[in-house]
């Protein structure tokens, strides 16, 4: 069954910050591990891009606002991304009775966009 469902666009050109910028943004919104992974890509803002998508797509699934760096987006060997909640967020799974979230991404040079699906 099906929980809850979230999707969202974002522009790539927005993340596409100077390194003071980037720094900043960065503290508030990303993990270490998203800083990462998206730094060592040639096309970081995309993946940056993503990674917004896929935070803002988890908080529409669940239905409400979940502090940004509680939300990760990680990737398994194969590089399907996935979603990890921690801290107070990780309690949402099973007040929520949510067996599995499935995450997509997909982005080009100007967007960026991800679908979340909780699953029962």
């Amino acid at each position: 069954m099906i929980l809850g469902i979230g999707l969202d666009l974002a522009e790539v050109a927005r993340y596409r910050f100077d390194e003071r910028e980037r720094a900043w943004f960065a503290r508030k919104i990303y993990t270490d591990a998203e800083m990462a992974y998206a730094m060592r890509k040639r096309n970081w803002a995309e993946r940056l891009a993503g990674f917004f998508a896929a935070k803002e797509a988890t908080r529409k699934a669940f239905g409400h606002a979940i502090p940004w760096r509680c939300v990760e987006v990680g990737h398994e060997r194969s590089g399907k991304p996935t979603i990890l909640l921690a801290g107070d967020a990780e309690r949402l799974i099973a007040d929520r009775g949510v067996r599995a979230i499935h995450l997509t991404i997909t982005h080009t040079g100007t967007t960026a966009a991800a679908v979340v699906i909780l699953e029962a």
